[in-house]
């Protein structure tokens, strides 16, 4: 494990656990977004090796019970994962709409995405590489995308 991730790997129980009876633990997501999305203009997927809570965990931890096989080529596939990012978008739209605009039920609505989002990383970590979640990551999706923005404008400009 990297340095970063020794530290960052205990963020993830305490959104996910600490969240099922603290809510507010939710908007420690929107505060690491907010603050790592746009260095991903400047670093790429920086935060995914790095700093990513659920990637310190997989390389933690799931990568001791990982099967390592392949994951399928279709996670790789862009469309696929722009539409993944989409799905993630609509779901959490809906979740928030949902709230009425409490406090409490828009943390709980991002400590439930962390915990659903972890099961599913568990178990494509499990069954194929401990990171198959990553290839999906809307989070990553984005990040990429951000950074390949940067480099265009930085051609352009030469």
């Amino acid at each position: 494990m990297k340095k970063y991730q020794k530290i960052m790997i205990w963020f993830l129980p305490l959104i996910v656990i600490g969240g099922i009876f603290v809510p507010y633990l939710g908007y420690l997501m929107l505060i690491m977004m907010a603050i790592f999305l746009p260095l991903s203009y400047f670093k790429g997927r920086f935060w995914c090796s790095n700093l990513c809570p659920r990637g310190a965990f997989l390389d933690g931890i799931l990568s001791k019970v990982s099967f390592g096989n392949n994951f399928p080529k279709l996670f790789s596939n862009i469309k696929f994962r722009w539409g993944i990012f989409v799905l993630f978008v609509l779901f959490i739209t809906y979740r928030l709409s949902q709230t009425g605009g409490s406090i409490i039920l828009i943390g709980a609505v991002f400590v439930s995405m962390c915990l659903i989002t972890t099961i599913i990383s568990i178990v494509l970590g499990v069954a194929t590489r401990h990171r198959a979640w990553c290839a999906l990551c809307p989070m990553g999706t984005l990040q990429g995308k951000l950074h390949t923005l940067r480099n265009k404008n930085k051609k352009q400009n030469l």
